[in-house]
C-alpha cells in the first residue's frame, strides 16, 4: 500500500510532468485558453501514455533486453507512440468532431510530446525512490503512466481555468496574451512545489 501511495504521490504531485519536469509544454501552454480542449487533450495524452507503456514496457523487457536492442528503445518507443496516436485521433475524429477541431494540430503533436516519451522511459530506468523496496513490474509501470497521465490533466484544467478567468480581467497591455500564460504557468509550479515538501 505504501508504494501505490509513492506511485500516486509521485506521478500527480511532487514529480509532475509539467510543473516539476517540465515536460509536454508545448500542448500545456497551446490547449490550455478552454477548459473544455484541455480537459479532452488531458485524456487524450493520458490515454496515449497508459496505453504506450502498457506496450512499450513488456517489448523492452521481454524482446529488446534479452536480445541487447536497448540501444533503438527510443525509435521503437516513437514508433508505437505514432502508431497509438494516429488510432486515437481517428477515434476522437469519429466520436467528437467538436474536440477533433477544438485540439487541432496539438493532437498529431502528441507523438513527439516528451512527456510520453518521458513516461515509457521513465519506466524502464530507476524507480527505486518510488517503489520502495518493490520491484518494478508492468503493473506498476502502467499505473506510473496513468497518475502520471492524471496529474498532466490535473494541471491542464487548473491552467486553462486561470486563463479563462484571466480573459474577463482587464490586463496591462504588455502582459495580455503568452506574457500571462507565462506568469500564471510559473504560478502554478511554485503552488506545486509545495508538495514536494510530502514525499
Amino acid at each position: 500500500m505504501a508504494t501505490l501511495i509513492a506511485i500516486v504521490l509521485a506521478a500527480v504531485l511532487t514529480n509532475n510532468f509539467i510543473t516539476v519536469k517540465t515536460y509536454g509544454i508545448c500542448p500545456f501552454l497551446g490547449v490550455s485558453k478552454k477548459t473544455s480542449s484541455a480537459l479532452g487533450m488531458g485524456i487524450a495524452v493520458t490515454i496515449v501514455m497508459t496505453l504506450a507503456t502498457a506496450v512499450t514496457y513488456p517489448i523492452y523487457e521481454y524482446v529488446m533486453v534479452p536480445l541487447n536492442f536497448e540501444f533503438l528503445e527510443i525509435i521503437v518507443f516513437i514508433f508505437i507512440i505514432a502508431s497509438l496516436v494516429q488510432m486515437l485521433e481517428m477515434i476522437i475524429r469519429k466520436l467528437s468532431p467538436t474536440l477533433y477541431n477544438a485540439m487541432g494540430v496539438y493532437l498529431p503533436l502528441i507523438t513527439t510530446n516528451c512527456a510520453v516519451l518521458g513516461v515509457c522511459e521513465l519506466v524502464i530506468g530507476d524507480m527505486s525512490q518510488f517503489l520502495e523496496g518493490a520491484a518494478m513490474n508492468m503493473g506498476w509501470a502502467v499505473l506510473y503512466a496513468l497518475f502520471a497521465g492524471l496529474g498532466f490533466t490535473l494541471i491542464m484544467v487548473i491552467m486553462s481555468g486561470m486563463r479563462e478567468k484571466l480573459n474577463n480581467v482587464k490586463v496591462a497591455k504588455y502582459l495580455d496574451g503568452f506574457p500571462i500564460a507565462m506568469v500564471t504557468a510559473a504560478l502554478i509550479c511554485m503552488a506545486f512545489m509545495v508538495f514536494t515538501y510530502i514525499a
